[in-house]
């Protein structure tokens, strides 16, 4: 992980300084008289077609490295954060417009929570674990294969 962030740094850092670099090659002389109606050289007004041209693929060079580096942090796995770790939602009952009963399992203890908007409650912690109806039945392999095997035999 340590080598990923310094080459998530180390990139943008060394194509900002030769970018640097090269602007700091172009130098422009100085007009020797500055008048104000003296118009700007083309190459100097930032609404030639050159200076546009230039803007627009700076932005989409910043937008495809933002989007790169997403895809590269995401396609590590070493940020993403343990999808519920122990804690599954065994079941849910709503009880009003925006009230809502959930059974959920942490761990070996499983928890009776009653949820409201701004508002989570344990209304009881359960003695004995109750078996989900998905355990009780069997997986979806197994109803699938059930319901399969019942349709060959008629």
């Amino acid at each position: 992980m340590g080598r990923l962030v310094q080459h998530l740094v180390l990139v943008p850092t060394m194509l900002l300084a030769s970018i640097g670099a090269v602007l700091a090659e172009e130098t422009v002389p100085a007009p020797e008289k500055a008048s104000p109606l003296t118009a700007l050289p083309a190459s100097r007004d930032p609404l030639a077609m050159t200076s546009l041209w230039q803007m627009t693929l700076g932005l989409l060079f910043v937008l495809a490295l933002i989007v790169g580096t997403a895809w590269i942090v995401n396609r590590s796995g070493k940020f993403h954060m343990a999808a519920g770790g122990g804690l599954r939602i065994l079941g849910g009952l709503s009880m009003g417009s925006r009230e809502r009963v959930v059974l959920i399992q942490a761990g070996d203890t499983q928890l009776l929570l009653g949820v409201a908007p701004g508002r989570v409650q344990t209304l009881h912690v359960l003695d004995k674990p109750l078996q989900s109806q998905a355990a009780a039945a069997g997986g979806f392999a197994e109803q699938l294969g059930r319901v399969l095997n019942r349709d060959k035999s008629s």
